[in-house]
Formats: C-alpha cells, sequence, structure tokens
C-alpha cells in the first residue's frame, strides 16, 4: 500500500484567523504570525471558559455589562 501524501493546501479557519502559521523553530520556542493579544481576544470572544461558566459571581458582572 502506498502512503497518502500530504496536501499543500491550507487549512479551512474562521475568517478571523486567516494567515494565522505557527512555528516551531529549533530551539522549541513557539512563534506565531499574530501576536498573543490578538488570539486571546479571538478565544475571549468565540470560547467559552468551562471554568469560568457557573461563577455567579461573573454572571452578575455580565448582566451589568450590559446594562
Amino acid at each position: 500500500m502506498t502512503k497518502k501524501k500530504k496536501k499543500n493546501e491550507d487549512p479551512k479557519v474562521h475568517e478571523d484567523l486567516n494567515g494565522f502559521k505557527m512555528q516551531i523553530n529549533s530551539f522549541g520556542e513557539i512563534s506565531s504570525s499574530f501576536s498573543i493579544d490578538k488570539i486571546n481576544e479571538f478565544l475571549n470572544k468565540n470560547v467559552e471558559d468551562k471554568k469560568l461558566k457557573d461563577r455567579d459571581d461573573l454572571k452578575s458582572d455580565e448582566k451589568e455589562e450590559k446594562s
């Protein structure tokens, strides 16, 4: 059986993350094409934090911000 060839196509990503690339250099350092602040902003907006969803004090803060 032959091995499957890897495709050089870019993966499908969220439109806010177009052009996002991550690389690991020979020293094990991670570098990316986006700043950490931009990545964190995206995650805060689009991903629910499972550890914080049951906290009552945070839910009351969100209600005050929406008012």
